[in-house]
């Protein structure tokens, strides 16, 4: 199930190459207000290449638009993570509100979209994260000329949720198909209709619309989340009913009352009445107008979703006869699921196709008519239960992880055809193409009427750019996969190629969320991780980097996973999880023992030196442990953030060189510094705020590691770098990049000088790279092999599109090797598929293959080898030329 995700400051408060031109979102300048000393720091900047770490998707999609005037133009939206275009060319989406900055992370999310079918290159967002306390801005209508390459906007006098409930029902947000100045919006929390006539510049209420809906999930929810009224859901037009260039007469509104659920009006909105003879007992989650055959089509439910939902209707109205006819596919004793995905075949209009959106199991259903609802077939049925006969067959190999590892009995099976699938749009220019949005990904089919001859059309993940992921940690270890990760709902991965997708997710223990990772950093084989799951152990151990996982045992009481620390050397491990307090154990968790001397629920971290020292931070107060975790005791450094939305590290090399980062507004707020093992801090003039603090690799001539920061440096919010421990920083991203919030983890490459991993909450894992020439690539300490060396490439097996091969590289040199890196290049466009006994990336044909720990050491007339499959296309010719770092190797 796809869970609400909520920002992880919230909590502590309340208890691809980016594909197109960067966007640019249009608001005042912020206003300084930091200190003497911030007033007097001097930034530099470096240009710096962004991309995401790919997953690909990861989250829920609740909405996808076509514009129904020019082919191949498509937005979809999400509920933390932003909005997206259709790239045609690549078969890509391309982010479009990647310039919300920290102080309105909350625009982040899309509660709507609308695409002007009049003019195509103008698009609209209606934006805000939540409508309670969570979020601390208004809503606002994002306009854009340019079809999201950049934004103006109009701020509202209420907010909007696009992650709270009812945010798959839609769309809310609708341009008049006549008169493109003429918006409507549907708005929550008793806000009612509103409208624009200038192209979305200014909002103001329609007063005439009588009803401003009054369904609520749980009225007896405190926060506000769940009692909060839906409101109005959706807009939809007539557009047979007007004239280019003048107001379209009638106009739909849906409202979430289960009594009055679909108004109208019939004379371009100057007032409003109760569409007669409808049904009752329903929320109407689309409406969906078919103008050439004159009906209008609801997908109706019992509850708002997008978890929700038990029974549900599809209705048909006729809108020139008044008449309401009952199209559901099946009968309602039968129904143990709401509708809600809702579409029509704009080249055929008598072809619907509908959702069961709350059918979590076995599968999502979707049922299509060719007869405007008349008769329906299903995407799959049982045969004798429970084996099942599908209309469709899944191809997930773009996106291998969307099986979750599962291995289900039927009528189960992985991958899923989907869940929470509001999201559902035929191509109007395209009646074999499909997309609907799931809680993790878009799927799609581009030969959707085999449905209709007997054959069975393909399934596959059309997402590729869109990211998804709120991200809680990130690892970045001297050796092995480059990057690790904590996320939300999906657990976590690990990247042995950031432009590649990974296989799987973390499996056992798969956790829902994966709260905090760590791994051992003299051993970076030794990892370990805790997290949420509705039951079983809530922490997993790896003793190869992550590659693979066992579970440990939970200690009495524990709810949730908290953070964790492995010790240096991972010989122990500290825990703080949900619902007990600090717990340490020697090996691998099979017992726990209770830490004394720090409060339950504090943060913990490792010295990354001394395997005995661990640290801890609860309310203020900075703990140390120098016995393994066993006892803990409060340092005497005072002048810490009082509150806990801290994030500290300590320095890999260095015992008891500590960075601890955090705070707020009304109180200390900073980055603090400490060399003696936490028992003094000294803050550091200059930075106003920070929230993360991590490290990477030295820049050439620099004798100290790299720090990076998401923080407000000089009266100015961003991503920050410093090569001089803090003395001066730069920032290193732009206003066109700025992911909302950026507040959860931090941490550079101590490989690659100037890379950095930054998280987001609902953009996935962003990673950047300097373009500069500060540093360079060769900053730093890395070894460089020294001698010559050999190299013999040997194809063990092939076959059709699919090779396996073995390359062994011998040291002919002297002196021994302190660490290696092989490159060449495919002469055909070979791909690797996997690969043991070393780490690679491949960027288009050129490979670089680098030891992995155990591996490092080559001494001279010794050989290392490591073995890989791959696909090939035409012909599959082996690679004449290998380089080791600057030298070229002799081929064997």
């Amino acid at each position: 199930m796809r869970r609400t995700r909520i920002l992880t400051a919230v909590l502590a408060l309340a208890a691809g190459l980016l594909a197109g031109t960067p966007p640019a979102l249009a608001a005042d300048a912020p206003t300084a207000t930091g200190s003497p000393d911030t007033a007097q720091t001097a930034l530099a900047a470096d240009t710096y290449t962004w991309k995401n770490a790919r997953i690909d998707g990861g989250g829920f999609v609740p909405g996808i638009v076509f514009n129904r005037s020019e082919k191949n133009l498509a937005y979809a939206r999400t509920d933390i993570g932003g909005a997206y275009r259709w790239a045609e060319s690549t078969k890509s989406w391309t982010p479009l509100l990647d310039s919300v900055g920290w102080d309105e992370w909350g625009h982040t999310g899309v509660v709507s979209l609308a695409s002007d079918s009049v003019d195509p290159d103008k698009v609209y967002a209606a934006v805000g994260t939540y409508t309670n306390s969570w979020d601390p801005t208004d809503g606002a209508v994002l306009r854009s000329s340019d079809r999201g390459a950049s934004w103006q906007k109009a701020d509202l006098p209420f907010k909007l949720g696009g992650n709270m409930p009812g945010r798959g029902m839609g769309e809310r947000l609708a341009v008049d198909p006549n008169r493109n100045s003429v918006l409507y919006l549907g708005a929550p929390s008793g806000k009612g209709l509103w409208r624009s006539t200038d192209s979305g510049a200014s909002w103001s209420q329609v007063t005439a619309f009588p009803n401003a809906g009054n369904y609520v999930q749980d009225a007896t929810d405190t926060s506000g989340y769940a009692s909060d009224n839906q409101g109005i859901v959706w807009v939809t037009f007539d557009e047979s009913t007007g004239t280019k260039g003048s107001t379209t007469q009638t106009v739909y509104v849906g409202v979430a009352d289960k009594d009055n659920a679909v108004y109208r009006s019939t004379d371009g909105g100057t007032t409003w009445s109760r569409l007669a003879g409808q049904p009752t007992g329903h929320l109407a989650h689309k409406g969906v107008l078919d103008a050439a055959n004159g009906y209008l089509y609801l997908a109706y439910s019992d509850k708002g979703g997008p978890y929700d939902g038990g029974k549900g209707r599809l209705w048909r109205y006729a809108t020139r006869g008044g008449t309401w006819t009952d199209i559901s596919p099946v009968a309602e004793a039968d129904t143990y699921y709401g509708f809600s995905g809702l579409t029509v075949d704009r080249q055929h209009p008598g072809t619907v196709m509908a959702t069961a959106y709350s059918s979590w199991w076995p599968d999502t259903q979707i049922f299509r008519s060719t007869d405007s609802g008349g008769t329906w077939t299903k995407a799959w049925d049982y045969t004798s239960y429970p084996n099942r006969s599908n209309r469709y067959t899944m191809d997930v190999a773009s996106v291998p992880w969307l099986t979750f590892g599962a291995n289900p009995a039927p009528p189960e099976q992985t991958p899923k055809l989907g869940w929470m699938t509001e999201a559902l749009e035929i191509d109007p220019f395209d009646s074999a193409r499909m997309m609907y949005g799931t809680g993790a990904t878009i799927y799609g089919t581009e030969n959707l009427t085999d449905w209709d001859t007997g054959g069975r059309f393909t399934v596959e993940p059309m997402v590729r750019g869109l990211e998804e992921t709120a991200v809680n940690d990130l690892a970045s270890p001297p050796s092995g996969a480059p990057l690790l990760s904590a996320l939300g709902d999906i657990g976590g991965f690990r990247h042995t190629d950031l432009t590649e997708v990974p296989s799987m997710m973390y499996t056992s223990p798969n956790l829902t969320t994966t709260t905090s990772l760590d791994y051992a950093e003299t051993n970076p084989n030794t990892v370990v991780r805790v997290g949420d799951l509705d039951s079983g152990p809530h922490i997993g151990f790896s003793t190869d980097n992550g590659a693979n996982w066992f579970a440990g045992t939970d200690p009495s009481g524990v709810t949730g996973g908290g953070t964790v620390a492995a010790a240096s050397d991972g010989s122990r491990f500290v825990w703080s999880p949900s619902g007990t307090g600090v717990q340490y154990t020697t090996g691998f968790g099979t017992s726990w023992s209770a830490s004394s001397g720090i409060p339950a629920g504090a943060r913990v971290e490792s010295d990354r030196s001394d395997p005995k020292t661990f640290y801890g931070f609860k309310s203020g107060k900075f703990y140390v442990s120098s016995d393994g975790g066993a006892t803990f005791t409060a340092s005497p450094a005072s002048g810490l953030p009082s509150g806990d939305s801290v994030r500290f590290k300590a320095l890999p090399g260095t015992k008891g060189d500590v960075w601890l980062a955090g705070g707020a507004s009304d109180g200390a707020y900073g980055l603090w510094h400490s060399t003696d093992g936490g028992a003094t801090f000294t803050r550091l003039a200059g930075v106003e705020q920070a929230d993360t603090i991590g490290f990477g690799k030295a820049a050439t001539g620099a004798s100290y590691q790299t720090l990076y920061t998401s923080a407000k440096i000089g009266g100015v919010r961003g991503i920050f770098r410093s090569t001089d421990k803090g003395a001066t920083w730069t920032r290193i991203n732009d206003e066109a990049h700025q992911w909302g919030w950026t507040g959860a983890a931090v941490t550079g490459d101590p490989r690659v000088y100037g890379r950095v991993y930054v998280s987001t909450n609902g953009r996935g894992i962003v990673y950047g790279d300097t373009s500069g020439t500060s540093g360079g690539d060769g900053g730093g300490t890395d070894p460089t092999p020294a001698g010559a060396c050999a190299v013999t490439y040997r194809i063990t097996n092939q076959w059709s599109g699919g090779f396996q091969a073995d390359v062994s590289l011998t040291n002919t040199g002297t002196s021994a090797w302190n660490g290696w890196t092989l490159g060449w290049t495919f002469p055909d466009g070979q791909r690797i598929t996997q690969l043991w006994n070393a780490d690679h990336t491949q960027d288009g044909t050129a490979v670089t293959a680098r030891n992995v720990g155990w591996n490092a050491t080559v001494a001279p007339g010794s050989s290392v080898g490591f073995g890989f499959t791959g696909s090939w296309t035409g012909s599959n010719t082996k690679p004449t030329s290998f380089r080791l770092d600057d030298r070229t190797c002799t081929v064997t």
